[in-house]
């Protein structure tokens, strides 16, 4: 299958490439290594995500409501292109091209907009659900569109993807407690907060106090127990692109290793794994993923009908 018939199309694949390129590239080094079709399936994807995500992570002179009005218009054009199958818009249209070819329902794509206009109007988090609400929005949706890109060999994979997408979002909300405190943003829950003795005050600035470090504590275990929960989904999903999923969740999970490292202090320097550790990790997957289908191909196995 040739995601694009025409010049125009291929323009905006390749505008999406740049933009995977620039902001990620590990994630971009990962899905290079995807068959050509996923591979630039992924891109528009990615190209799609990333740009909905910048409406609020780029400084902009523009207001609430201006953004609120820019996440609209955005939905409502994403609405006309699932009906029409086009866009003009530069990263819409190659996601309609990728998510019509791979079956990608637009509930996902607009729940993603939902939790990009929550993140513009909510500073705080009362509870875990309230929480979870968010993370689905803009992280477990992602993580569901790319089940339907890669394919899989059981729809329980689905579910799976929204816990690895989940565990995901928590991750990075512990990575940048303080980046997100200075943006004015605390998504630690309130009821959590107050089971650790832990103020607001306390985080915004940058207190680091025994309770802290139990509340942080905590948070990571919390993550640690959705990544546990997702690992069986990965063998779920075809063979040839499970390496790229198997990559991002220990590169993610690393992430939890820093911070641990770091004695659970959010405050010292903003936690990350190394490009050469990443680099590492996604080599011994492709091996992997190499092993396992020539495995598959000396003892194939029917177990059902694989998705695209």
């Amino acid at each position: 299958m040739r995601l694009w018939k025409t010049e125009e199309d291929r323009v905006a694949f390749e505008y999406a490439r740049k933009i995977t390129a620039y902001y990620s590239k590990s994630f971009y080094f990962s899905a290079r290594m995807l068959p050509k079709e996923q591979r630039w399936a992924t891109f528009a994807l990615y190209g799609f995500c990333r740009h909905c995500d910048n409406l609020i992570d780029t400084p902009r002179q523009r207001t609430e409501t201006e953004i609120l009005r820019e996440i609209q218009r955005l939905t409502e054009e994403l609405k006309v292109a699932y009906n029409t199958g086009e866009s003009q818009h530069p990263v819409i249209r190659a996601f309609i091209i990728a998510a019509k070819a791979y079956g990608i329902p637009v509930e996902y794509p607009r729940d993603l907009l939902r939790g990009v206009a929550m993140d513009v109007q909510k500073a705080r988090y009362k509870t875990f659900d309230e929480l979870s609400l968010f993370c689905y929005r803009v992280a477990a949706v992602v993580g569901l569109m790319m089940t339907s890109v890669l394919g899989y060999k059981d729809e329980r994979a689905f579910g799976y993807a929204e816990k690895l997408g989940t565990a995901m979002q928590l991750t990075n909300i512990l990575r940048d407690v303080k980046e997100d405190k200075e943006m004015g943003r605390i998504y630690i829950p309130q009821t959590d907060l107050a089971q650790f003795s832990v103020t607001e005050q306390d985080i915004i600035n940058e207190k680091m106090t025994p309770q802290l470090q139990a509340l942080m504590k905590f948070q990571v275990e919390r993550a640690e127990q959705y990544y546990t929960e997702a690992m069986p989904g990965i063998p779920l999903l075809k063979t040839d692109t499970q390496y790229a999923i198997y990559s991002a969740a220990k590169i993610y999970r690393g992430i939890l290793r820093k911070i641990e490292e770091h004695d659970y202090n959010p405050f010292l320097s903003r936690v990350f794994v190394p490009s050469t550790q990443k680099i590492k990790i996604l080599l011994h997957e492709g091996l992997r993923t190499k092993v396992l289908l020539a495995q598959e191909k000396l003892f194939p196995v029917h177990s059902g009908i694989i998705n695209k």
